[in-house]
């Protein structure tokens, strides 16, 4: 799913501040500054300072201005409001174009392209867009929202295999498709009677299951997202909950193989299963989430136990010396596709890596 980006509409690059009005005024009915500022009782200096644009028109002046011109004080007010968020808007592009370098370290070509941001000429333009779009309104808020998504400090971190930017554009773009999607609160019972469902589907082509899959997930509470991964984005999957109700799971088709693809989905559903939902649970080599080594091989060992059953691989293992005929004949017994058993096995060292490859399901992004 895809997002419009934001349409923030015409921006003048230029406002002129209420006192070039009452110079208008001022002329018009041949009086001087100081006799306004009398007929307003106001002092002589800060009707000088208004006029400037030094000083600004409040509220109770712009009332007297009403009196005494015949001019709205709504509409001075908003003259006023104007001229100063003109101002403050050009003091805010000249500090988000210090920002620049670091808004280049963000995959901005590929969010483009997948219509989330616009790419801009001026720096400042762009780092604004990286803000909307991670729903910030600074750098240093943005960087505080990274370290949210990435469940560590990632400013000071030396271990990520993955570009911080990158990986957290990647999770953003999974929280938004996520938060923009409606779904029942989560329910336990619904979620494992979905997974033994979808269980049953490995064997199907993707293509034909993902809406099963999403729509089983959405039942129970969860939102499923398939999403493309940015370059140096080295995570297969994240789990974590948006709101005590509502969870996310957010995978990225890394190594492009059904063994793989499977294996991370039930992954991910250990950890909302098993562990808390304070906890962000990202699927990568290094660096980011907070799962403890326990946590992670708690989900390995739930995962691999549901798609192939441990009691009955270890009954097969014990007359398994390598034939394909076996594995084959074996996965059509437990229902799971024979890539998953193969991926398994050589996971376990029962089977070379290269070994039996061709009976995975190989996959492509469209």
């Amino acid at each position: 799913m895809t997002a419009p980006p934001s349409d923030l509409g015409y921006r003048p690059d230029h406002a002129s501040p209420p006192g070039d009005i009452i110079l208008e005024y001022l002329e018009s009915l041949g009086i001087s500054a100081r006799e306004l500022a009398r007929r307003c009782g106001r002092s002589g200096k800060l009707m000088a300072e208004i006029v400037s644009g030094k000083a600004p028109v409040e509220p109770e002046t712009a009332l007297q201005l009403q009196r005494v011109l015949g001019m709205s004080a709504s509409i001075w007010s908003n003259l006023e409001a104007a001229y100063r968020l003109h101002l403050a808007s050009v003091d805010e592009r000249t500090n988000l174009a210090a920002s620049y370098d670091w808004a280049k370290r963000f995959p901005v070509k590929e969010l483009a392209e997948r219509n989330h941001i616009v790419l801009q000429s001026d720096r400042s333009a762009l780092v604004e867009e990286l803000l909307i779009f991670f729903g910030v309104g600074s750098v240093r808020a943005c960087e505080d929202r990274m370290a949210d998504l990435l469940a560590a400090d990632f400013r000071t971190s030396l271990s990520f295999a993955s570009s911080p930017e990158a990986l957290a554009a990647w999770l953003r773009l999974g929280e938004k498709t996520a938060l923009d999607r409606d779904t029942p609160d989560f329910d336990r019972d619904t979620f494992v009677a979905s997974l033994r469902e979808l269980r049953g589907l490995t064997s199907e082509k993707l293509e034909s299951v993902l809406p099963k899959l999403a729509e089983s997930c959405e039942r129970a509470g969860i939102v499923f997202v398939l999403e493309k991964p940015f370059p140096k984005v080295r995570a297969s999957g994240v789990s974590r909950w948006l709101s005590p109700r509502k969870a996310l799971i957010q995978q990225s088709m890394r190594y492009m193989s059904d063994d793989h693809f499977w294996f991370t989905f039930f992954h991910e559903c250990a950890h909302l299963l098993l562990h808390s939902r304070k906890t962000i649970f990202i699927d990568a080599e290094k660096g980011p989430g907070n799962a403890t080594p326990v946590q992670e091989a708690e989900a390995n060992a739930w995962a691999a136990d549901f798609l192939v059953p441990e009691a009955r691989l270890k009954g097969f293992l014990r007359g398994f010396g390598g034939e394909e005929a076996k594995l084959l004949r074996f996965a059509s017994e437990v229902g799971v596709a024979p890539g998953i058993v193969i991926g398994q096995l050589q996971h376990r060292g029962v089977l070379r890596f290269d070994a039996l490859n061709h009976h995975k399901v190989r996959y492509k992004w469209a």
